[in-house]
């Protein structure tokens, strides 16, 4: 199927880096294809490699939202 969000909650949470860069890339060609991806980390690596949208929360709220963000705290 072809959905058009997927919603991946701290999909390398437990992984060892060459898991983690293979997840990466799964989910970038899920987005390639069209496919929204929402992804929760709080890997630095995860984000700063994704290189997309970046939105920061804290205790549920927005404090930061950048289209080309980093990991930034």
């Amino acid at each position: 199927t072809q959905p058009d969000v997927v919603i991946a909650d701290e999909p390398t949470g437990n992984l060892d880096p060459a898991n983690t860069f293979e997840i990466v890339r799964i989910l970038r060609k899920i987005n390639e294809l069209g496919t929204t991806v929402l992804l929760t980390t709080h890997n630095k690596g995860v984000v700063d490699r994704v290189g997309g949208r970046v939105i920061t929360m804290d205790r549920g709220k927005i404090i930061k939202d950048d289209k080309n963000g980093q990991y930034i705290l």
